[in-house]
């Protein structure tokens, strides 16, 4: 009755982005072929130029990536879900423990009493060999009787906190079913929107898609070939504000070149809020685990005040993060055909950014 199935974690995707990426694919793609519509449904769509091409892939990255983080903050909410009810059922099992020690103590106290309670007090008395003995047992029974109706009613509390708890439990067996289902729905978007986009890209050439910025074509990237293209460190760079900041921007550095999944938080693979609270992770800071959240898990700063370790919001929705690392460049997981990198913050639509430390 208290088996569950607890959600599981799954990849996820998101948008294209870089200013020279967007140069590229107007001058290279020419004749691109024809492309499936958003809703993933097969219909063809008239020849699209690059600039369509692009645009559509982004736009589907983009609501990928919205269905992400709500995916991830499902995900949050289906566990803590899970831990309650774990937690309801060990107290459960602790406290019928005990009802079972006090049950075992009251049969045993009624079994004395049966014993000892067919004869009146008075013939009991006169037939003792011991009378003085039976005076002082006679009052230990009156005793025992109180002590007897005490336990009887700790007996009845502990059931009514039993049912109490199993009422709670059954509160949080639905929540982790709505969660789950929520989880379930928030996965069918993400992966018909991906696969809308792979139909687009599977359409274009290998050096289509690289002049779309789709180095590795529709696959991950590997993390070499990223390191080659991005430098691990930064010419000019930007001392980041304190110790913390520091140590996320290094762990960032560090993972150029992991490829992007979504839902994933590393160590090996991360979507965009997952790299951001891994960073922090590793310099000792626990942020949460969505976009939503992030962006409200420190002090506000403007774009003019961005300074290493900063986090960088985009899209009306907040649906994307990047890492501040300076001189205009942000590290970022951007979308399953592009590793974590380096690129412009200018290269999306600001939103906003967040100071944590």
């Amino acid at each position: 009755m208290w088996a569950l199935v607890a959600a599981h974690r799954k990849p996820r995707q998101r948008s294209l982005g870089g200013n020279t990426a967007r140069t590229a694919a107007t001058i290279a793609l020419a004749g691109a072929a024809t492309a499936t519509g958003f809703d993933g449904t097969g219909h063809a769509d008239p020849q699209l130029s690059p600039a369509q091409v692009k645009a559509k892939v982004d736009k589907l990255y983009e609501e990928a990536e919205v269905a992400t983080e709500k995916y991830n903050g499902a995900k949050e909410k289906a566990d803590k879900a899970q831990s309650r009810l774990d937690e309801l059922r060990d107290e459960v099992a602790r406290k019928q423990d005990r009802l079972n020690s006090a049950r075992e103590a009251l049969g045993s106290m009624a079994a004395a009493q049966y014993r000892s309670g067919g004869l009146d007090p008075a013939l009991q008395l006169a037939l003792s060999d011991d009378p003085d003995q039976y005076l002082e047992g006679a009052a230990f029974a009156e005793r025992a009787g109180s002590r007897q109706a005490t336990a009887v009613s700790r007996v009845r509390k502990q059931l009514r906190e039993i049912e109490r708890l199993r009422g709670a439990a059954h509160v949080e067996v639905a929540s982790l079913k709505s969660r789950q289902a929520e989880l379930k729905r928030h996965k069918k978007t993400i992966n018909d929107k991906l696969a809308s986009a792979r139909r687009l890209l599977g359409q274009l050439s290998e050096e289509q898609r690289a002049a779309l910025g789709e180095a590795g074509g529709v696959g991950h990237a590997s993390r070499s070939s990223a390191r080659d293209l991005t430098p691990v460190t930064p010419s000019g760079s930007v001392k980041a504000p304190d110790s913390r900041a520091a140590a996320a921007v290094s762990y960032a550095y560090g993972k150029l070149g992991s490829p992007y999944v979504w839902g994933a938080t590393g160590p090996d693979a991360f979507d965009c809020s997952g790299l951001i609270q891994a960073a922090y992770r590793s310099a000792g800071i626990s942020l949460p685990r969505t976009t939503y959240a992030q962006i409200n898990a420190g002090r506000r700063v403007s774009r003019s005040e961005l300074s290493p370790g900063d986090l960088v919001f985009f899209y009306s929705g907040i649906s994307h993060v990047g890492i501040y690392v300076g001189n205009g460049q942000m590290i970022h997981a951007p979308n399953p055909t592009a590793p974590v990198r380096l690129a412009p913050v200018d290269s999306m639509p600001f939103a906003g950014a967040t100071r944590v430390v």
